[in-house]
This record gives C-alpha cells, sequence and structure tokens, in this order.
C-alpha cells in the first residue's frame, strides 16, 4: 500500500474514532509527505503513533508527534490563509510544512527551536516552502532579536512547566498560544487565548510530550523526584476520572513525600553496589504498594505507557503492531 493510501485510511480511522479536523487539515496530511522529514521508519505513523526524527551520541530521541496528535494542534489553532504561526520547536519541519500549506503564501510560518542540530534538520527539509522561516534561539525563556511585537496564533510543541514571559507578555487580543504545561512525566495541553488583556485557559487534556531543548532528552533511569511527579500527575488523573478511595490518594500522597526525601544524589538501581531489590526508591514503593494494589496497573501503565492512538489499525486488521513509545 502506497503512503497515500495509508494516509488516506489513517484520517478515515482518526475521524471514525472522534478526532476532529478540517477539510484544509486532510489536504494538507495528504499533501505533505511524513517519510521526506525522516531518515527513520514511518511505519509507526501510519499505526498512530509518534516516529523517530533524530538521536544523537547521548540517547536523545526526538520524535514527530503521533498523527492524532498533530491533528489535534492544527485543529484548535484555527488556521486561516494568511495567518502568522509561530511554532516553538521544530518538530522536524513536518507540522511547519502542514502549516504553511494550510494558510498559504500569504500567510507565514516562524520556527523557533533551542536544539542547533534540529533547526539544522528541519532547515534542510524546508528549503522549498517560502513562507517558512527557521531560527535557531539560545533560550526558550529569552526573545529572539528583532521578532514581531505582537503574537497570534503560537504552538509550543514540548512540554515546559510554564509560558516564557516574553510569549506570556505578547498575545494580542484574541490570539492564542497552544502549549503542553506541566512536569515531564505528564502534562495538560492547555489553550490560552487573550480576552480583554488576560489569558484564558481552556483545557485540551492530558498528554505526555517530550521536552522542547534535545539536551533536555537525553535517556537516563527515573530518578525518585521523576516517579514522584508521575504520582502525582496519578492522582490528579484517577480524582478526575472519579476511581481513587481517599484512602489509596493519602497513601499515594505518603509515598510521594517519601520520595521527595531521598538525596538528590542518590545512585540509580544496579549502580554503585546497591541492587535493584535493596535500592531506597524500589523498597519505598514496595512497602506502600499493597495499600493501592487496585490501581497498580494503570500506575505501571503510567510509568511506562503505551499512548493511546485513536488511529491505530482496528483489532481485527491484519495489521498489528507492538509499541512501547512514551515520546509524543
Amino acid at each position: 500500500m502506497s503512503d497515500k493510501s495509508e494516509m488516506k485510511e489513517l484520517l478515515k480511522r482518526l475521524e471514525k474514532g472522534g478526532v476532529p479536523m478540517t477539510d484544509a487539515i486532510k489536504e494538507a496530511m495528504m499533501t505533505i509527505e511524513v517519510g521526506y522529514f525522516t531518515d527513520f521508519e514511518t511505519a509507526d505513523f501510519f499505526a498512530d503513533r509518534p516516529i523517530t526524527f533524530l538521536k544523537n551520541e547521548k540517547g536523545a530521541v526526538k520524535t514527530i508527534s503521533a498523527p492524532h496528535m498533530i491533528v489535534t494542534l492544527l485543529y484548535h489553532l484555527e488556521l486561516q490563509k494568511g495567518n502568522e504561526v509561530i511554532l516553538i520547536g521544530c518538530k522536524s519541519g513536518y507540522i511547519a510544512a502542514l502549516i504553511a500549506l494550510i494558510v498559504g503564501e500569504e500567510g507565514n510560518v516562524k520556527v523557533l527551536d533551542p536544539s542547533q542540530s534540529v533547526t539544522k534538520h528541519a532547515a534542510a527539509r524546508l528549503t522549498y516552502l517560502p513562507n517558512v522561516e527557521i531560527r535557531h534561539i539560545e533560550s526558550l525563556q529569552v526573545s529572539p532579536i528583532a521578532f514581531p511585537g505582537e503574537l497570534n496564533r503560537v504552538l509550543i510543541t514540548g512540554q515546559i512547566k510554564q509560558l516564557p514571559e516574553w510569549v506570556n507578555n505578547r498575545i494580542s487580543e484574541s490570539g492564542f498560544v497552544i502549549a503542553p504545561l506541566g512536569r515531564s512525566a505528564g502534562q495538560k495541553l492547555i489553550k490560552l487565548e487573550c480576552q480583554n488583556g488576560e489569558l484564558l485557559p481552556t483545557d485540551l487534556g492530558h498528554v505526555s510530550f517530550g521536552p522542547v531543548d534535545l539536551s533536555d532528552a537525553e535517556v537516563g533511569p527515573i530518578n525518585p523526584n521523576e516517579l514522584a511527579d508521575i504520582l502525582e500527575l496519578a492522582i490528579e488523573t484517577f480524582r478526575d476520572i472519579e476511581m481513587i478511595t481517599q484512602q489509596e490518594q493519602q497513601s499515594i500522597t505518603d509515598l510521594i513525600v517519601d520520595l521527595r526525601e531521598l538525596p538528590d544524589d542518590l545512585p540509580p538501581p544496579g549502580e554503585s553496589g546497591i541492587t535493584t531489590e535493596e535500592h531506597p526508591m524500589i523498597r519505598l514503593l514496595y512497602l506502600a504498594s499493597p495499600s493501592f494494589i487496585r490501581l497498580w496497573p494503570l500506575l505501571q501503565l503510567m510509568i511506562q505507557p503505551d499512548l493511546a492512538s485513536p488511529g491505530g489499525y482496528d483489532k481485527d486488521s491484519d495489521n498489528h503492531f507492538k509499541f512501547d513509545d512514551f515520546g509524543i
């Protein structure tokens, strides 16, 4: 099956799965070939999963988001011909290409990224689009030099804890920013729209994006604070769906407190002569787990999740995939 046919079938599955999209988004997805933006395999993309576009020598991986997430982001950007869009985080250049096609020649896309290897990768693949500008920035927290005063549509494609101040202060009236805000373990996709000088949030749901900066994505073992972050997100999620008891919540909260009291320089399990079974973090988790044993399978999924994929192949399809990918 050709990539065009695969994309057509994928878009049908996404619509069937309830992912909202416009005709302009469909046309852009059918026109722009995702394989042009990565040298890695693209089969997973058509099963509605993220795919790698860049790896560095330290094991950090950057991915192109799963199609359902890309379509969701594009839909909530409310794109029209002539729009100027600020994209923070290159995502290989694929999302920038989709946006550039939708806003047309009278619109433009300005792409900012703090990773030189990422901007180099994207720039090499976007030379054919005159309405896309790519800039390397030193820091997300510092406003780029000679940058437009007001921002109407801003999309941040990686995890950040809070909006950079220069973005927060420059959203135009009725303009908005979409960003995955929260900890590295999980975020909420938030749309912040400026009304009467105030940014009003709309919660678009729980997500799990990797960081904007490639250097923050280097591979390493989970530490006590990261595990505590995941457990805090778990409590919030379980509360939202009303499936945690007060006793279970208190037990997990106590575990979070204990994890945060462990020393910052604690070696990972298996290092410095500490076996996995003897490791203080693992021991705390083991001792506390009977108090919330009912939730343990769901907690395991949050620690090592298989992400939802509404555009994935049907269970009765001949195409079956197994994934352990945590990046969006």
